[in-house]
Order: structure tokens, then sequence, then C-alpha cells
């Protein structure tokens, strides 16, 4: 009997033909992705997925980033944004200071506040609510895209709340949507690894799945490039696959490039320009019930992310108004972009730029 073993190129081919005929990729496809070396023709499937779902419109939003503390009781392997109470530079603004703060630097705009932080268990869980309150009711214009799952899983254990009675708190203060951090890689064995000190992940896919029953629409991450296996981050994208068959509550899928922890690191300490976009392309594809995959340039930088665009991205992010946690950790790119450099961005790549809001609604078309 003659067995016959696939070849590199025959199994890409039954990719392709998954990919044409609209069919879900397996893990099994999605490790071999990986593990290729066929950069183009992983692109060049993506770019069909994502043409097929978003034309030619790739969005982006004029959004401000805000940080009310820096103080976190976890001590993440990765993370360089956290302060211990008393730590030089640890802060943790009042409502009042950081009003002060958003009247300094905000534009006229700005349609989006993207709230994380610490994990101050210093602060009562009130703390948290009132701060909302505060920034809805002076700027009520203004969509509040307020914590991560893991600090909803925090706030639960501060207040003695479930996740449901946290949001919904959350919510008459005025919360629209969850962010996506707290995911790092979805896998026990990575965060013990990590020392990922919050929400496990049935705690953070919890968190989502118990706001997408309330009606709140989320963003979801992977950090990637630490010690995690390609099978890992595959495995990943398909619990976070399987929750968005059973809640179509997700908007987006965000691939976040770890960051080294000074930004002195040489280019061996950080991904690599092909492994982004071998990330960003597999991602598109493995997704096939998200509408769009971020590029997020605070990690990957602007031009990376322009090429990113005929690879499988549907969406720039936004201005961002002084990011802060991938800078702490060394990030080269810069705090911010304008609204002009975001449209010059997109059409750079042949693409049409859409300004929208949180929730995908288009603003304005930039033909």
């Amino acid at each position: 009997m003659n067995i016959i073993t696939p070849t590199e190129a025959s199994v890409m081919q039954g990719i392709r033909e998954k990919v044409h005929a609209g069919e879900r990729l397996s893990l099994e496809d999605g490790v071999f992705l990986y593990k290729s070396d066929d950069l183009l023709s992983i692109g060049q499937m993506a770019n069909e997925a994502n043409l097929r779902k978003n034309g030619k419109k790739v969005y982006f939003i004029d959004t401000m980033t805000l940080y009310f503390t820096n103080v976190c009781e976890a001590h993440c392997a990765f993370c360089s944004f956290r302060k211990d109470e008393g730590d030089e530079g640890a802060y943790t603004l009042s409502p009042q200071e950081m009003i002060e703060y958003v009247d300094k630097h905000i534009t006229p705009t700005v349609r989006e506040f993207h709230i994380v932080g610490g994990h101050n268990p210093h602060v009562p869980f009130q703390y948290y609510v009132d701060s909302l309150s505060a920034l809805k009711k002076q700027y009520p214009h203004v969509t509040l895209k307020t914590y991560t799952a893991a600090e909803i899983d925090f706030f639960s254990r501060i207040s003695g709340l479930s996740y449901r009675e946290v949001l919904q708190e959350l919510q008459k203060a005025g919360l629209e949507s969850l962010t996506g951090g707290g995911a790092e890689i979805l896998s026990d064995q990575y965060r013990k690894k990590m020392r990922v000190e919050k929400a496990d992940v049935s705690q953070y896919l919890d968190v989502h799945r118990t706001a997408h029953e309330l009606g709140i629409k989320t963003h979801t991450t992977m950090l990637y490039g630490a010690v995690e296996t390609h099978e890992q981050r595959i495995q990943h994208m398909m619990s976070i696959r399987e929750l968005q068959d059973e809640t179509n509550g997700f908007l987006v899928f965000i691939p976040l490039s770890m960051q080294p922890h000074s930004p002195r690191a040489g280019i061996r300490r950080r991904n690599s320009a092909y492994e982004d976009l071998k990330t960003i392309a597999i991602s598109r594809l493995m997704l096939d019930n998200f509408d769009h995959i971020k590029a997020y340039f605070i990690n990957i930088g602007p031009q990376l992310t322009q090429v990113s665009l005929t690879m499988g991205a549907s969406d720039v992010h936004g201005t961002l108004v002084r990011e802060r946690i991938s800078h702490a950790a060394g990030a080269l790119t810069p705090e911010g972009l304008s609204r002009e450099d975001l449209i010059w961005l997109i059409k750079g790549a042949g693409r049409i730029p859409i300004e929208r809001d949180t929730f995908y609604n288009e603003i304005k078309v930039f033909e």
C-alpha cells in the first residue's frame, strides 16, 4: 500500500481552496500557516478574505487614551506600566484631576475615551464607578470604552459583586463598551509561566460573555511574541472564535506585538516585521466570524501598519492622545497620529479611509 504524504504546496493549496470557498480553517491549518515561510501566499489569502468582508474600506476613530491609575496589585512579567503604591511615579487621579487633564488635551473631534489602568486595591470599586460618571457628565457626547475583562474580574473581587452586577453598575455610570486587554495568550500554561496575576482564561471569556449578554459590544486582543507556541496562538484565536459563534458580541480582534522592556532594546529583542504581518494575516484567516482585524500602529509602526492593509487588516485604530502602556514597555512608535496622518496612511495603501465610531458606524468617508 502506498502512503501519500502531502507536500507543503498541496497543504497550502488545500487551505487556499478553503479560503476561496469561505470554509473555516482548523487548528492544523493555522499552525501550518505559522510554520510556512510563504508570507505572500498567506497575505494574499488574508487580503481576499478581508476584501470579501470590507471591500477597500479601512476604519479609524478619533480616540483619547486615559489612565486613572498605574498602581496595580498584579506583577505580570511583561508589564512595565504598573507601580506599587508609594513608588516613584505611582499615581491615582481623582475624577476632577482627570477632567482637568482631558480639558487640556481633548480635541473637538474626539469620539471615544479608551480607559484602562492598574488594578489598584487601595481604592474601592465605587472610585472606578465615580470616575466614569464624572467623565460622562462632563463629556456626554464621547463614548466610554472602558476597562478590560481582567479589570472587571478585579472589581468583582474587591466589591463582592458578580460580573453581571459589576457591569450593570458601570453601565449606569456610562460604560458603553469594554476594551480588549487582559487576554494576553488564552492558555493557563502560558499565564503561569508569564506570571499573569489576573483573570484566568475562563474568567476572561466569562466577562466578555456576560457583557455580550447585557448588550455590551466588546473588543479582544492577543499579546504575542513571548514564550507562547504557534499552537497556543491558534488555540487562543479558536477560543474567541467559539465565543463569537455563541454571542456575536466582539467588534474587532487586535493582535498586539510584544514590546521589550527598554526602548534601547535591539531588533533581536522585538518581533520581526515578518512575524507581525504573518500574525495579522493568520488572524484574518482564522477569525472568519469577526468583521475586523486591527493593525495597531503603536506596536508595529505606521509603515508596517500600512502594509498590513493589503494582508487582512481593516482597521488602524485611531489618533490616540498619548498612549502609555506600550511605550512604558519600550515601543519606539509615535504616541499618537493625527487624523490627517491616518488618512494619508490608508490612502497610501490604495484603500478608502472611513472615520468610524466605537461600534463601526461610519461617520465620514474620505474618498
